[in-house]
Protein backbone atom coordinates (compact mmCIF):
# COMPACT_ATOMS: atom_id res chain seq x y z
CA UNK A 1 0.00 0.00 0.00
CA UNK A 2 1.02 3.72 -0.93
CA UNK A 3 2.64 5.42 2.05
CA UNK A 4 -0.16 8.38 2.16
CA UNK A 5 -2.73 5.68 1.67
CA UNK A 6 -1.82 3.97 4.63
CA UNK A 7 -1.54 7.25 6.76
CA UNK A 8 -5.61 7.83 5.59
CA UNK A 9 -6.54 3.79 6.02
CA UNK A 10 -7.53 2.73 9.45
CA UNK A 11 -8.30 -0.20 10.82
CA UNK A 12 -11.23 -1.07 7.52
CA UNK A 13 -13.85 -0.18 9.93
CA UNK A 14 -14.49 3.64 9.29
CA UNK A 15 -18.08 3.01 7.45
CA UNK A 16 -19.43 1.13 10.75
CA UNK A 17 -17.96 3.99 13.20
CA UNK A 18 -19.31 6.44 10.83
CA UNK A 19 -22.91 5.12 11.19
CA UNK A 20 -22.76 4.37 15.37
CA UNK A 21 -22.03 7.41 15.68
CA UNK A 22 -24.67 8.61 13.85
CA UNK A 23 -27.17 5.97 15.51
CA UNK A 24 -25.66 7.08 18.93
CA UNK A 25 -26.87 10.60 18.25
CA UNK A 26 -30.06 9.86 16.58
CA UNK A 27 -29.53 10.56 13.03
CA UNK A 28 -31.22 8.58 11.08
CA UNK A 29 -30.80 8.07 7.74
CA UNK A 30 -33.98 8.63 6.09
CA UNK A 31 -33.47 12.24 4.84
CA UNK A 32 -30.00 12.28 5.50
CA UNK A 33 -28.27 15.63 3.62
CA UNK A 34 -24.42 16.23 2.87
CA UNK A 35 -24.48 19.09 5.22
CA UNK A 36 -25.30 16.57 7.90
CA UNK A 37 -21.75 14.48 7.73
CA UNK A 38 -19.65 17.91 7.30
CA UNK A 39 -18.11 17.81 10.31
CA UNK A 40 -16.29 14.08 8.82
CA UNK A 41 -16.50 13.97 5.14
CA UNK A 42 -15.70 17.98 4.37
CA UNK A 43 -11.84 17.14 5.50
CA UNK A 44 -10.63 20.40 4.63
CA UNK A 45 -10.06 23.88 6.55
CA UNK A 46 -12.99 26.29 6.62
CA UNK A 47 -14.84 22.97 5.82
CA UNK A 48 -18.02 23.12 3.94
CA UNK A 49 -17.93 27.75 3.55
CA UNK A 50 -15.27 26.54 1.69
CA UNK A 51 -16.92 24.12 -0.66
CA UNK A 52 -18.95 26.78 -1.63
CA UNK A 53 -16.18 29.05 -2.58
CA UNK A 54 -15.54 26.48 -4.44
CA UNK A 55 -18.33 26.18 -6.41
CA UNK A 56 -18.87 29.56 -7.01
CA UNK A 57 -15.62 29.55 -9.03
CA UNK A 58 -15.94 26.64 -10.95
CA UNK A 59 -19.31 28.40 -12.58
CA UNK A 60 -21.47 25.23 -12.73
CA UNK A 61 -24.77 24.28 -14.72
CA UNK A 62 -26.72 20.89 -13.74
CA UNK A 63 -24.94 19.49 -16.95
CA UNK A 64 -21.22 20.09 -15.86
CA UNK A 65 -19.35 16.99 -15.08
CA UNK A 66 -16.79 17.60 -12.61
CA UNK A 67 -13.78 15.53 -11.37
CA UNK A 68 -12.99 15.70 -7.75
CA UNK A 69 -9.18 14.76 -7.93
CA UNK A 70 -7.93 13.60 -4.44
CA UNK A 71 -11.75 12.95 -3.44
CA UNK A 72 -12.12 11.56 0.13
CA UNK A 73 -15.05 10.56 1.70
CA UNK A 74 -16.93 12.68 -0.92
CA UNK A 75 -17.98 15.71 0.93
CA UNK A 76 -17.23 18.62 -1.50
CA UNK A 77 -18.45 15.83 -4.26
CA UNK A 78 -21.83 15.15 -3.00
CA UNK A 79 -22.15 19.22 -1.59
CA UNK A 80 -21.50 19.74 -5.88
CA UNK A 81 -23.82 17.44 -6.74
CA UNK A 82 -26.63 18.70 -4.60
CA UNK A 83 -26.44 22.92 -4.69
CA UNK A 84 -25.84 22.79 -8.81
CA UNK A 85 -27.33 19.79 -9.80
CA UNK A 86 -24.26 18.44 -11.47
CA UNK A 87 -22.30 15.57 -12.23
CA UNK A 88 -19.00 14.54 -10.39
CA UNK A 89 -16.59 11.68 -10.52
CA UNK A 90 -14.37 11.24 -7.65
CA UNK A 91 -10.74 9.92 -7.65
CA UNK A 92 -8.36 8.87 -4.65
CA UNK A 93 -5.80 6.86 -3.49
CA UNK A 94 -7.36 5.39 -0.35
CA UNK A 95 -9.77 2.04 -1.07
CA UNK A 96 -11.78 2.79 1.94
CA UNK A 97 -12.22 6.54 1.14
CA UNK A 98 -13.65 5.01 -2.06
CA UNK A 99 -16.12 2.59 -0.52
CA UNK A 100 -17.48 4.98 2.27
CA UNK A 101 -17.71 7.96 -0.16
CA UNK A 102 -19.95 5.39 -2.22
CA UNK A 103 -21.65 4.43 0.75
CA UNK A 104 -22.33 8.19 2.00
CA UNK A 105 -24.12 9.11 -1.66
CA UNK A 106 -26.10 6.47 -1.10
CA UNK A 107 -27.48 7.70 2.71
CA UNK A 108 -27.74 11.56 0.74
CA UNK A 109 -29.70 10.55 -1.79
CA UNK A 110 -26.61 11.15 -4.61
CA UNK A 111 -25.51 7.54 -5.89
CA UNK A 112 -26.52 9.06 -9.08
CA UNK A 113 -24.71 12.30 -9.25
CA UNK A 114 -21.65 11.28 -7.86
CA UNK A 115 -19.33 8.14 -8.10
CA UNK A 116 -16.10 7.44 -7.02
CA UNK A 117 -13.20 5.50 -8.48
CA UNK A 118 -9.37 4.26 -6.77
CA UNK A 119 -6.64 5.98 -8.88
CA UNK A 120 -3.58 7.95 -9.53
CA UNK A 121 -4.72 12.07 -9.00
CA UNK A 122 -1.63 12.16 -11.19
CA UNK A 123 -2.98 9.37 -13.96
CA UNK A 124 -6.77 9.01 -13.81
CA UNK A 125 -6.90 7.18 -17.21
CA UNK A 126 -9.74 9.32 -18.02
CA UNK A 127 -10.36 10.63 -22.01
CA UNK A 128 -8.67 14.69 -23.25
CA UNK A 129 -11.17 17.13 -22.49
CA UNK A 130 -13.54 14.90 -20.84
CA UNK A 131 -15.11 16.84 -18.13
CA UNK A 132 -16.48 20.33 -17.83
CA UNK A 133 -14.21 21.38 -14.70
CA UNK A 134 -11.62 20.35 -11.96
CA UNK A 135 -11.01 20.16 -8.47
CA UNK A 136 -8.25 19.55 -6.23
CA UNK A 137 -9.29 20.04 -2.29
CA UNK A 138 -6.44 19.78 0.20
CA UNK A 139 -4.60 17.02 -1.97
CA UNK A 140 -1.38 18.57 -3.36
CA UNK A 141 0.12 18.89 0.67
CA UNK A 142 0.83 14.61 -0.52
CA UNK A 143 1.87 14.26 -3.56
CA UNK A 144 5.59 15.31 -4.81
CA UNK A 145 4.62 15.81 -8.76
CA UNK A 146 2.63 18.51 -8.57
CA UNK A 147 3.42 19.39 -12.08
CA UNK A 148 2.05 15.96 -13.01
CA UNK A 149 -1.18 17.00 -10.97
CA UNK A 150 -1.69 19.62 -12.69
CA UNK A 151 -0.75 18.25 -16.21
CA UNK A 152 -3.66 15.78 -15.96
CA UNK A 153 -6.15 18.86 -14.61
CA UNK A 154 -5.39 20.66 -17.95
CA UNK A 155 -5.29 17.29 -19.90
CA UNK A 156 -8.88 16.09 -18.57
CA UNK A 157 -10.22 19.91 -18.80
CA UNK A 158 -12.11 21.05 -21.98
CA UNK A 159 -11.02 24.12 -23.41
CA UNK A 160 -12.76 26.78 -21.30
CA UNK A 161 -13.11 24.97 -18.64
CA UNK A 162 -12.70 26.51 -14.77
CA UNK A 163 -9.56 24.25 -12.88
CA UNK A 164 -9.74 25.23 -9.27
CA UNK A 165 -7.13 24.60 -6.57
CA UNK A 166 -7.84 24.79 -2.54
CA UNK A 167 -4.59 23.58 -0.70
CA UNK A 168 -2.50 24.37 1.97
CA UNK A 169 1.04 25.82 1.20
CA UNK A 170 4.31 26.18 2.72
CA UNK A 171 4.57 29.49 4.73
CA UNK A 172 7.06 31.60 5.54
CA UNK A 173 7.22 31.12 9.14
CA UNK A 174 9.42 28.15 9.40
CA UNK A 175 8.54 24.25 8.94
CA UNK A 176 5.41 22.79 9.74
CA UNK A 177 4.82 21.43 13.23
CA UNK A 178 3.76 17.51 12.58
CA UNK A 179 1.57 15.76 12.69
CA UNK A 180 -1.28 17.22 11.48
CA UNK A 181 -4.37 15.79 9.28
CA UNK A 182 -2.44 15.15 5.86
CA UNK A 183 0.29 13.44 7.44
CA UNK A 184 2.72 12.25 10.65
CA UNK A 185 5.84 13.88 9.11
CA UNK A 186 7.73 14.77 6.53
CA UNK A 187 8.02 11.29 4.53
CA UNK A 188 4.49 12.14 3.22
CA UNK A 189 4.46 16.11 3.04
CA UNK A 190 4.96 17.99 0.09
CA UNK A 191 3.50 21.75 0.93
CA UNK A 192 4.39 23.93 -2.17
CA UNK A 193 5.27 27.88 -1.64
CA UNK A 194 3.04 30.71 -3.06
CA UNK A 195 5.94 31.26 -5.28
CA UNK A 196 5.88 27.21 -6.62
CA UNK A 197 2.15 27.53 -7.35
CA UNK A 198 2.75 30.87 -9.39
CA UNK A 199 5.06 28.76 -11.55
CA UNK A 200 3.09 25.53 -11.61
CA UNK A 201 -0.33 26.44 -12.62
CA UNK A 202 1.00 28.48 -15.72
CA UNK A 203 3.63 26.01 -16.69
CA UNK A 204 0.79 23.45 -16.85
CA UNK A 205 -1.40 25.66 -19.34
CA UNK A 206 -3.56 26.97 -17.13
CA UNK A 207 -4.68 30.99 -17.01
CA UNK A 208 -4.32 32.15 -13.40
CA UNK A 209 -8.12 34.62 -13.06
CA UNK A 210 -7.64 34.50 -8.97
CA UNK A 211 -5.85 34.08 -6.08
CA UNK A 212 -7.84 34.11 -2.60
CA UNK A 213 -5.40 33.66 0.84
CA UNK A 214 -7.72 33.16 3.49
CA UNK A 215 -4.93 32.03 6.28
CA UNK A 216 -6.59 34.42 8.54
CA UNK A 217 -10.05 33.39 8.21
CA UNK A 218 -8.56 29.51 8.49
CA UNK A 219 -7.24 30.46 11.63
CA UNK A 220 -10.52 32.08 13.01
CA UNK A 221 -12.47 28.61 12.20
CA UNK A 222 -9.71 26.58 13.99
CA UNK A 223 -10.45 28.78 17.13
CA UNK A 224 -13.98 28.93 16.76
CA UNK A 225 -14.75 25.61 16.33
CA UNK A 226 -12.54 24.37 19.15
CA UNK A 227 -14.25 27.10 21.58
CA UNK A 228 -17.59 25.41 20.03
CA UNK A 229 -16.41 22.00 20.88
CA UNK A 230 -15.17 23.47 24.49
CA UNK A 231 -18.91 24.97 25.22
CA UNK A 232 -21.34 21.98 23.29
CA UNK A 233 -19.16 19.20 22.98
CA UNK A 234 -17.99 17.39 19.54
CA UNK A 235 -20.26 16.79 16.34
CA UNK A 236 -21.70 13.08 16.70
CA UNK A 237 -18.88 12.21 13.97
CA UNK A 238 -15.71 14.06 13.16
CA UNK A 239 -12.51 14.04 11.18
CA UNK A 240 -11.58 12.21 14.83
CA UNK A 241 -13.22 8.98 13.39
CA UNK A 242 -10.44 8.17 10.78
CA UNK A 243 -7.42 10.64 12.23
CA UNK A 244 -7.85 8.31 15.41
CA UNK A 245 -5.89 9.52 18.68
CA UNK A 246 -3.58 11.85 17.24
CA UNK A 247 -6.76 13.75 15.82
CA UNK A 248 -6.15 16.46 19.03
CA UNK A 249 -2.30 16.94 18.52
CA UNK A 250 -2.88 17.48 15.08
CA UNK A 251 -5.58 20.11 15.40
CA UNK A 252 -3.34 22.38 17.70
CA UNK A 253 -1.02 21.73 15.57
CA UNK A 254 -2.66 23.56 13.12
CA UNK A 255 -3.73 26.25 14.63
CA UNK A 256 0.11 26.90 15.51
CA UNK A 257 1.58 26.44 12.50
CA UNK A 258 -1.35 28.74 11.00
CA UNK A 259 -0.91 31.47 13.83
CA UNK A 260 3.18 31.31 13.29
CA UNK A 261 2.40 31.39 8.77
CA UNK A 262 3.99 27.94 8.74
CA UNK A 263 1.29 27.47 6.74
CA UNK A 264 -0.95 28.71 4.40
CA UNK A 265 -4.43 28.14 2.90
CA UNK A 266 -4.91 29.65 -0.73
CA UNK A 267 -7.54 29.29 -3.42
CA UNK A 268 -6.84 29.25 -6.97
CA UNK A 269 -9.00 29.96 -9.59
CA UNK A 270 -7.91 28.63 -13.41
CA UNK A 271 -9.19 27.93 -16.66
CA UNK A 272 -7.79 26.33 -19.92
CA UNK A 273 -7.86 28.56 -22.64
CA UNK A 274 -10.37 28.05 -25.20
Amino acid sequence: MNEVSAFYTGPGRLLAAISSALDMAGVGRAGLRPADLAAVDEFHIRGRRATLEIIEALDLTADSHVLDLGSGLGGPARTLAEVTGCTVTGVDLTPEFCQVATALSEWTGLSRRTRFHVGDATATGLPDESVDAVMTVHVAMNIPDKHGLYAEAFRVLRPGGRFVVYDVLQGEGGEVHYPVPWAADTSTSFPATLADMRQLLPSAGFDVLSEVDSSDESLSWFQHMRAKIQREGPPPVTFATFLGDSFAQMTANQVANLAERRIRTVMFVCSRPS
